[in-house]
């Protein structure tokens, strides 16, 4: 999807702090209504391919004062730093490129061939199109304009090629701020009523 000027302020804040603490941004997304808003902040230690407590704990803080200080949301909103977890989201070309092979849904927007959302295999990535094999062995492209949000399926297949995670606490959330919003919306749910390519 295209990226808003805020998308555009908050990666300019954001992104430098967690590279900084050489750490991989994996996701920005403000969530929630006006007074009770969600800035979510998932990053990942390249080493790992996950954070730990301690790690969601330090990029929280190191966080907070750039973000005070540019003050780029208008409304008050909450602070919360993750790890992406095994069924993570896919947002970088890198994502596409590592897990090619793992089944994983997408939502589109706008739709493709009438598609609102695909369910299959990533197969390839090309440019700016991934390639998304459906159960019946159709292969659909899908440009990544279109591509609204997507996540890995968790199948044991993709258990087994994801490293432990580390019982510290991994795929803890810190949150801070003044307001706690809404969980963000599990996109691995796709209600019957919408198109799939099963």
């Amino acid at each position: 999807m295209a990226q808003t000027d805020l998308d555009a302020r908050l990666d300019a804040i954001i992104a430098p702090v967690v590279a900084a603490m050489g750490l991989d941004l994996v996701r920005i997304q403000l969530s929630g209504q006006p007074g009770s808003m969600t800035l979510q902040v998932m990053a990942e230690d390249p080493a790992t391919g996950q954070l730990t407590l301690d790690q969601c704990a330090g990029l929280s803080r190191a966080l907070d004062l750039p973000l005070e200080d540019a003050d780029p949301i208008s409304s008050e909103y909450a602070l919360e730093v993750s790890s992406p977890g095994i069924d993570r989201p896919l947002t970088r070309a890198a994502d596409w490129q590592r897990w090619t092979g793992h089944e994983a849904r997408l939502k589109l927007e706008p739709m493709v061939d009438g598609r609102a959302r695909v369910h299959g295999d990533i197969t390839a990535f090309e440019g700016d199109a991934v390639l998304i094999t459906g159960k019946s062995g159709h292969v659909l492209r899908l440009p990544m304009a279109n591509i609204h949000s997507a996540k890995l399926v968790l199948t044991d297949r993709l258990i087994a090629a994801t490293r432990p995670l580390d019982a510290t606490g991994a795929d803890e959330i810190i949150e801070s701020g003044p307001l706690i919003g809404a969980a963000a919306d599990n996109d691995n749910e796709t209600p019957d009523h919408e198109l799939s390519e099963d």
